[in-house]
């Protein structure tokens, strides 16, 4: 191997690389633009940012273990916290439901899905996301 072909194989290297922390970063980019929007939304239909909502966080978890783990953590959170397997033919996950008041904000739910990422991934499982007072992310607005 020539000097020019380690040189090569190191750009080649270093271009995967950042290509890999720009998808990383992206993808976290957009999960905090759909905070945004829902919050855009809730007070574009009046809600008050001062007032607390009941907040609704769901997950994906890949057993009951898994769920009583992470209903245990919520639990301590203040949170409402129920789970259920989800439908036989869909495969043998199951679903968490937590909910709580607290206050609507961009900085705060963009935390708030900072936190519940880390959680579902410590049980092997996914955060989908969060709702209130109707809003979903199916009714934000896009840009």
């Amino acid at each position: 191997m020539t000097v020019t072909e380690a040189l090569l194989g190191l750009a080649a290297l270093l271009a995967a690389f950042r290509i890999y922390i720009a998808i990383k970063k992206y993808r976290g980019a957009q999960m905090d633009d759909w905070d945004e929007r829902l919050v855009k939304n809730l007070r574009a239909q009046g809600g008050d940012p001062f007032s607390p909502y009941e907040v609704d966080f769901f997950f994906d978890l890949p057993d009951a273990a898994a769920c009583e783990k992470i209903a245990a953590q919520l639990r301590a959170q203040n949170c409402n916290v129920d789970f259920r397997p989800v439908d036989a033919d869909r495969g043998d996950s199951f679903t968490l439901h937590a909910n709580r008041k607290m206050r609507v904000s961009v900085p705060d739910m963009q935390a708030m899905t900072v936190e519940m990422r880390a959680l579902a991934a410590s049980a092997g499982g996914r955060y989908d996301g969060w709702a209130t007072a109707g809003i979903t992310r199916a009714s934000a607005p896009r840009r």
